[in-house]
């Protein structure tokens, strides 16, 4: 809210004081001193309700209390700038689980030509039987020189210009040791993320991921949008985006919070996806005739490998659809499918999980 006065005409709905009553200013003598002109400024200023004097202007009034009656009226939401929080109060009850949140900007959108220009992590520990955080947060940011020129249309959306990253480099011992002893990595589209600081540190080759954009549902869980800056602002909070470090903060306050449905922390509902393996899964030689019976599925066409194929989040989900396989797509019918076992440590990777033959 800017500093304007505040006008009934915009404002109908906050109750502004009765004005006083004219009263006949007294006649002045010739020989009585003039006062001093009020200040320009503060014509038309309304006070608020509550205000401790009449005169109290708009810019005078605490913003919070300003805030606070306009979110009590049906007709206004009100957004917050988000506040990075780097310290959670209480105390693991039972054990701890330690993650790092993830987020870069590159030169673009190909791992494999575009380089990272910046890369942000958050180090904390979640209360296993809470799935909230507790303690303090640790943060890193640190830019990087590509050694590429910058695309104009990047250095728009991030505002990182060639000048703001020539020289720089990440700080590798600090990353390391931020990455010591953690068990999973978050990120919000990992599938991006995870290729790119692969091949910048081959350190997160050997960690695990979840992906707070594709392994929790959010249309499920009553959200329009699982863009980052939506999921934000269902929360009443605006940031400052595309800019790593402050990616990482609104991530972790929209996982912080617990989820519609079932109502625990997003942060736990990541933690405990990540224990188990999803599956992609090929309907290898399914006769043409089933295309369409696939595709109304949900099954996708590989137009390189030729075989219609699926993501599956469990094993549950890969025997029902197994099932469904053999019963509407093969019609009892022997054969062989091939699944390609996806766990947290290679999940979002850009390399190949295990590959299995199972006989259906």
């Amino acid at each position: 809210m800017n500093q304007d006065p505040l006008s009934s005409d915009l404002f109908p709905e906050i109750r502004l004081p009765p004005a006083p009553p004219k009263t006949r200013a007294p006649r002045k003598s010739k020989k009585t001193e003039t006062t001093a002109p009020s200040n320009p400024a503060h014509r038309g200023e309304a006070s608020l309700v509550g205000a401790s004097s009449p005169t109290t202007t708009l810019a005078q009034q605490d913003p919070e209390a300003l805030a606070t009656v306009l979110e009590a009226h049906p007709d206004y939401r009100l957004l917050r700038r988000l506040k990075p929080r780097l310290h959670w109060d209480g105390a693991a009850s039972q054990g701890l689980v330690r993650v790092v949140i993830l987020d870069t900007e590159t030169t673009g959108l190909d791992h494999g030509k575009d380089k990272i220009m910046e890369l942000a992590l958050l180090r904390l520990d979640l209360d296993s039987a809470t799935g909230l955080p507790v303690g303090d947060v640790q943060v890193y940011d640190g830019l990087q020189d590509p050694g590429m020129p910058i695309p104009a249309d990047v250095v728009a959306i991030t505002g990182l210009t060639q000048a703001d990253v020539a020289g720089q480099t990440l700080d590798e011992a600090r990353i390391a040791e931020l990455l010591a002893d953690v068990d999973l990595v978050i990120a919000h589209n990992a599938g991006f993320d995870r290729p790119f600081v692969e091949a910048r540190i081959p350190r997160f080759r050997e960690l695990a991921w979840a992906c707070s954009f594709a392994d929790i549902d959010w249309k499920a869980q009553w959200r329009s949008s699982a863009k980052l800056e939506n999921l934000a602002q269902a929360l009443g909070l605006f940031y400052d985006a595309h800019r790593a470090e402050m990616d990482c903060h609104a991530l972790l306050a929209v996982l912080a919070q617990p989820l519609p449905v079932p109502g625990h922390s997003g942060l736990a509902h990541l933690v405990e996806a990540s224990a188990h393996a999803s599956y992609r899964l090929q309907a290898n030689h399914a006769p043409f005739d089933a295309k369409d019976l696939l595709k109304a599925r949900g099954y996708r066409w590989n137009a390189e490998q030729k075989v219609w194929h699926t993501f599956l989040k469990d094993g549950g989900t890969l025997q029902t659809e197994c099932e469904w396989l053999k019963e509407h797509v093969y019609h009892q019918r022997s054969v062989v499918v091939q699944l390609e076992k996806l766990d947290a440590h290679v999940k979002y990777a850009s390399r190949q999980g295990e590959l299995i033959h199972r006989q259906l």
